[in-house]
């Protein structure tokens, strides 16, 4: 999301620069940009994130620019850094001084657990282009993977900690839905205050040529390894089972080849066609933000949808138990079958892959 907004923000005009810092908390750096021929903010080189800056530093940095800068703040960090509380405390309450505050939600956590668990496994937060999505995970799609069920159910109480730790430090001015959110990300970020007074908006559409939602179905499409798009609809136990007849694309494939391959149906090929171009130009808009430091990264790619993570993970049900028991033990969360899930797991594919059937 902090990248969509990033990219989106360049639409208006704020009469000063919007840069993408990414997490606050792992690095950053002053520097004189030429583009924007000003001091501004930016990543160190890759190899120099890491805590070797104050909470008081970095509260410096930030007050010594006055470009406007979107990022995260992620629990974990926090953790990781072990700062005084007291450091803590006076670091959260300059944020909500000087941010828009967006807190992340998710309604289905035993799908946030498995997506956590998955990324333990893959290395992976998140991947940004066809190549390294696919060489990242040709492996376990393959091999598949089997989730310790303690750490799966750290990764909840993880998710229950991060929400009492928003409650008690932090203003929040708009709550991110997940599961309702996702899907229309366009239109949850247009109704953001946060655009210039008096702005004309501004879509993805009017300024590519295409609809995110379009761009970023082909922006999944295009190196999706599920092997869905030939085979649905399945019925929802299908879906749900592991399967060894995943048709992945191949690492040595070129964009136009992974466009064209035989693992996307007919329709959906033809949808990438008819889109590649504005596709394409958009992707490469992105490119030259990241190049500019901009934006740290491109926009990530879809990962795994549901039905993906249930023929990833060979101990899925297992997994499901352990959280029904947790969910039971704790109040937290509410009972899922796999009917429940199976239910989802179609309402979600269905937005991947009906429009373009």
């Amino acid at each position: 999301m902090q990248k969509y907004i990033t990219v989106t923000m360049q639409h208006y005009d704020y009469q000063r620069p919007v840069i993408n810092l990414h997490e606050l908390t792992n690095g950053i750096e002053s520097y004189h940009s030429t583009k924007y021929n000003q001091q501004v903010l930016g990543k160190p080189e890759k190899a120099s994130w890491g805590y070797y800056q104050s909470l008081e530093e970095i509260t410096r940095l930030l007050s010594s620019v006055d470009h406007y800068k979107v990022s995260r703040l992620a629990q974990y960090h926090i953790l990781n850094r072990q700062d005084l509380l007291k450091d803590q405390l006076s670091f959260y309450q300059y944020v909500n001084d000087n941010f828009f505050i967006i807190s992340a939600r998710r309604q289905n956590l035993f799908e946030h657990a498995l997506s956590w668990c998955i990324a333990a496994f893959s290395k992976h937060l998140n991947v940004y282009d066809h190549q390294e999505k696919i060489s990242v995970f040709k492996d376990l799609y393959q091999k598949k993977i089997t989730i310790d069920q303690e750490v799966f159910k750290n990764y909840l109480t993880k998710y229950v900690n991060y929400l009492s730790w928003v409650d008690n430090h932090f203003v929040i001015n708009s709550i991110f839905n997940y599961e309702k959110d996702v899907a229309d990300l366009e239109s949850y970020v247009a109704n953001l205050d946060i655009y210039p007074v008096d702005h004309k908006p501004v879509s993805w559409q009017d300024q590519y040529g295409i609809s995110w939602k379009d761009w970023n179905t082909c922006h999944y499409l295009i190196s999706d390894m599920s092997g869905f798009s030939t085979s649905l609809p399945h019925e929802q136990k299908l879906l749900l089972e592991n399967s060894n007849t995943v048709q992945k694309p191949l690492l040595s494939m070129n964009l136009n080849q992974l466009m064209t391959r035989p693992g996307l149906s007919i329709s959906h090929r033809e949808f990438l066609n008819t889109n590649s171009t504005n596709y394409v130009n958009a992707y490469k808009t992105i490119s030259n933000l990241v190049d500019d430091r901009t934006l740290i990264a491109g926009i990530p790619i879809k990962l795994q949808t549901l039905a993906e993570k249930a023929l990833l993970v060979k101990n899925f049900k297992e997994c499901l138990d352990t959280y029904n028991d947790w969910s039971n033990a704790s109040s937290i969360g509410k009972f899922l079958s796999i009917e429940n899930l199976g239910n989802s797991a179609l309402t979600e594919l269905e937005t991947w892959y009906k429009d373009h059937k």
